[in-house]
């Protein structure tokens, strides 16, 4: 397939959440390969390494800070070191997330709040980070990762599903709050999306079969597919987008 080159994205500076590997690592090499200038944020210290050494040779090749998301104050300080190298941020893309299946018996408290912490929590940190930023110059793109789980109501992932919801909300509040400083704020929903971790937890010939009959296109969706509807979001090219939901499902109704 031949895709788009954004003009408006070169040299942009571009934070993304969770960029170590899967869906997040394919942001960082789209927009790397657009001629942003990329930081990623990840506690996988392995995994990150490697995705920076794989673009060393870009452009800009892409920087990688260990901050635990959990940690309002560790996000903050991580947004004042890419500012302080950057200059100020122009991009944010709210990727991390963790989707440990769990029965919803087994949920205590405290496994609540620290679900809460790793899908939705810093999505609003790091957005309140960033917007600071954006505002200065009047302008900014926020993208925040939804999921198409909730909407199907998929078993096992109760709180998951929870925060995935609220992120919707979420960015309906935040692009009221930011447009008038010029800041758009949108949600991506990917489908089912071949990353090697999805192939593990429910991988087989009769589960693909079932998944790609339930979609109005009969394909599998990789990164790359989340990738390019993030670009385009955070492109001059969506200039008037904001406040809306982007669905990268295949068309996917079955559960």
């Amino acid at each position: 397939m031949s895709y788009a080159i954004y003009p408006s994205l070169a040299d942009k500076r571009v934070v993304v959440t969770g960029g170590g590997s899967g869906i997040g690592a394919a942001i960082v090499e789209a927009f790397a390969k657009q001629g942003a200038r990329v930081y990623f944020i990840d506690v996988a210290e392995a995994d990150a390494r490697q995705v920076e050494q794989t673009l060393a040779s870009e452009k800009h090749a892409p920087k990688f800070l260990h901050c635990d998301l959990r940690d309002a104050s560790a996000i903050e300080k991580a947004f004042d070191e890419i500012a302080s190298d950057a200059g100020t941020i122009d991009v944010l893309v709210n990727n991390a997330a963790n989707d440990d299946r769990h029965h919803w018996e087994d949920v205590s408290a405290a496994y609540w709040d620290e679900r809460m912490a790793v899908n939705l929590r810093h999505q609003f940190f790091c957005a309140q980070a960033a917007a600071k930023r954006m505002r200065t110059q009047a302008q900014g793109s926020i993208v925040n990762m939804g999921s198409i789980s909730w909407h199907l109501a998929l078993p096992d992932l109760t709180l998951y599903m929870t925060a995935k919801a609220a992120i919707e909300g979420l960015t309906r509040g935040l692009a009221r709050e930011l447009g008038e400083h010029g800041i758009r704020v949108n949600t991506v929903i990917p489908g089912a999306v071949r990353t090697p971790r999805q192939m593990k937890l429910w991988q087989s010939p009769e589960s693909e079969a079932k998944l790609l009959a339930q979609q109005c296109l009969h394909e599998r969706i990789d990164a790359e597919h989340v990738a390019r509807m993030v670009l385009f979001l955070a492109s001059d090219d969506a200039a008037r987008c904001t406040a809306r939901d982007y669905y990268v499902d295949a068309g996917w109704f079955g559960t």
